[in-house]
């Protein structure tokens, strides 16, 4: 039996993904004994010409993470989506756009007056900003164009399946692995290495009437290891997430940032919070109620910390 032919590829993302493919630790050389690695910038030197060079579907599996901030990121997704048989939206950012998907409250100019003008280290006297194209003696040197808005691989690309987390838990990883390797492969479109369930039904925290008075910050409390943090007072997403990570946070006395995403049927996780939340909040009068609410900081990027571009929202209008 011949040897699966893996990709893996890194847009717009922080890393943390290629982290969690070596988190297998020993299990690697498992991986090498199923697999060869046909693409993998960060591992490997590959050049973009070796994949075009591919026969179209020549990679049996691409992890695609990192979500598509600029045209090189969309055109690397188009390249491999053609040389590959099965492709993953591999993490958070790929499925939702992640941590990169906050930049779309901001408008494309606000982001670039920022970095190149206002930013505290930068001299640019001459308000100078990157363009795509630039002559010089040798030639033409190119930039990728920078998008208005933050993209998920979905919104570029058909993608068959997406795998969950920010990033996904090494042991879900190599789960998958196998089950790619056994080609005993679920329907398209499914969500793979995680579960149906939310966060609060595989939590082991204790739950009573949740009635919530007051907000607070993680370390403006001394947390109760046993007792529900939503019920503490503590903004946990695990009402609306899904679950598959092994409560990690939670079991840390961090609340749930909702990097799994939501469940299935769920279009708008952060809206599905706003839901629940005003299930909990403890208010005789509306005044009260703003004044809970209000306690809440930075609610926007809370609620859509991994999911903006892929919610209804989307981005600042």
């Amino acid at each position: 039996m011949s040897k699966l032919k893996l990709a893996s590829y890194w847009a717009a993302a922080c890393g943390g993904c290629d982290v969690a493919i070596l988190d297998i630790n020993e299990k690697i050389i498992d991986l090498a004994n199923v697999a060869d690695i046909v693409f993998w910038p960060l591992a490997v030197d590959f050049k973009y010409a070796d994949v075009e060079a591919y026969a179209d579907g020549y990679i049996d599996v691409c992890l695609f993470h990192g979500a598509i901030r600029n045209s090189e990121g969309e055109h690397i997704a188009k390249l491999l989506r053609q040389k590959s048989k099965v492709l993953v939206a591999f993490g958070s950012c790929a499925i939702a756009g992640g941590i990169p998907g906050l930049a779309n409250f901001k408008r494309r100019d606000d982001i670039l007056d920022r970095v190149y003008i206002q930013s505290d280290s930068t001299q640019n006297p001459e308000r100078v900003f990157p363009v795509t194209r630039y002559q010089v003696l040798e030639g033409e040197l190119e930039l990728p164009e920078f998008y208005k808005e933050v993209k998920c691989l979905a919104d570029v690309v058909d993608v068959d399946y997406f795998m969950p987390g920010c990033p996904p838990t090494a042991t879900q990883v190599w789960a998958v692995i196998q089950v790619i390797a056994s080609g005993n492969l679920p329907p398209k479109g499914a969500f793979v290495g995680c579960s149906n369930k939310t966060m609060c039904d595989e939590c082991e925290r204790e739950k009573t009437e949740k009635k919530v008075k007051k907000f607070y910050r993680p370390h403006e409390i001394m947390v109760d290891p046993k007792k529900c943090l939503l019920e503490q007072g503590l903004t946990c997403m695990g009402p609306v997430t899904r679950a598959g990570c092994g409560n990690q946070c939670t079991s840390a006395n961090l609340p749930c940032r909702g990097c799994y995403g939501p469940v299935d049927g769920v279009i708008d996780q952060g809206a599905k919070y706003i839901s629940a939340l005003a299930s909990v909040v403890d208010a005789d009068t509306p005044e009260e109620a703003d004044r809970i609410i209000s306690e809440i900081v930075d609610p926007a990027g809370t609620f859509y910390r991994y999911g903006l571009p892929g919610s209804l929202l989307r981005r600042a209008k």
